[in-house]
């Protein structure tokens, strides 16, 4: 007798198998994910209630039930099986749930008094003196800004063509420069902190931004030379030798032909090495000594240290505009570092 062969039992068993492996799959990431989530979360609404620990809290703990219901939600929506039609009215349904929780339980508890020191320097009621003399927050994101662009800038120029010639060229002692490479990155900076002040203070750039600027290049080119090189290494030799066929100069060659194709890692290396920059705050607050370069990091410490963390909210704020231009960066460029690995370009 031939055995039959019962499929509607096997579609049933493999619907079962695939539903409980996402199930873990989601579970897992999602216990890894709450406590990485649940400070930011704490931030945005901290910064937005008024300076009260109970209505704080409160607003804290439905805002937490809101993004769980919008999750759950979600989660659910997107494990409905593909023949169910109505996806997109399911979708919609929930943002309309959603906003209407908010709108009723998060919305009357919302201000922007936290937010005062983005029109005013009066950022606290402490009668501090070292508040009175700090710049507005302008100046110090716009000190930031100048900071961590300044570094791309210099990190891109060097590293991409020391990059190329390390990937391109055969010289001797190009092993041992490499493994030099990964000892400098690997060598912690903290250490360096003396050495650099006194190092700065004889060269005259001392509380001086181009000082600090130079500092934090050069700690960060070990690591954008050797992603680099793998960006290099991944691009085929015979389009760059046909572009030197065709008449091209090495360095026609290399800006016109090589570059562009190694485009999502020098975006990669310009994203990682700007929010160095930004979030620098050791070497920021050791070298620099005058309050008129005063970066954000720097202005947050102060604020913190300043209202002597009683102003929760306050806080809360100059860290929510701290993380914007970060996020903001991060949405136009997590397309390009997704590409990135170690190894050179992926596909």
């Amino acid at each position: 007798m031939t055995a039959t062969t019962d499929w509607h039992a096997l579609e049933s068993r493999g619907r079962w198998h695939r539903t409980t492996f996402l199930g873990g799959i989601l579970a897992f990431l999602t216990l890894i994910s709450a406590p990485v989530l649940l400070p930011y979360l704490w931030l945005v609404v901290k910064s937005l209630t008024p300076d009260n620990d109970v209505l704080g809290h409160a607003v804290l703990w439905r805002a937490a039930g809101i993004g769980a219901l919008a999750y759950a939600g979600a989660i659910v929506i997107a494990l409905l099986p593909e023949r169910f039609g109505h996806r997109r009215a399911a979708s919609l349904g929930l943002v309309a749930v959603t906003t209407l929780l908010a709108a009723i339980l998060i919305l009357p508890a919302v201000t922007l008094e936290n937010y005062r020191f983005l029109w005013t320097r009066d950022v606290a009621d402490t009668g501090s003196t070292r508040l009175d003399l700090m710049p507005s927050v302008w100046d110090a994101m716009r000190t930031s800004a100048i900071f961590a662009v300044a570094q791309v800038v210099i990190v891109v120029a060097v590293a991409a063509p020391a990059a190329y010639a390390l990937s391109r060229f055969a010289f001797a002692a190009r092993a041992g420069f490499l493994g030099g490479l990964l000892i400098l990155h690997a060598f912690p900076a903290l250490a360096l902190t003396v050495a650099m002040f006194v190092q700065l203070h004889y060269m005259g750039l001392l509380n001086n931004l181009f000082g600090v600027i130079l500092v934090m290049s050069a700690l960060e080119l070990p690591f954008a030379i050797f992603i680099l090189k793998g960006f290099f290494d991944a691009v085929p030799w015979d389009i760059e030798m046909s572009a030197l066929t065709d008449g091209a100069t090495r360095f026609q060659a290399f800006r016109t032909v090589v570059l562009p194709q190694v485009r999502a890692g020098l975006i990669a290396v310009a994203t990682f090495t700007f929010l160095r920059g930004w979030e620098e705050y050791v070497f920021v607050k050791t070298l620099l000594i005058d309050a008129s370069h005063m970066t954000m990091s720097l202005y947050l410490f102060y604020v913190a240290q300043d209202t002597m963390g009683a102003d929760y909210g306050l806080i809360a704020a100059v860290g929510v505009v701290y993380l914007l231009p970060v996020l903001i960066l991060y949405l136009f460029t997590q397309k390009y570092i997704t590409q990135m690995n170690f190894g050179g370009i992926k596909g």
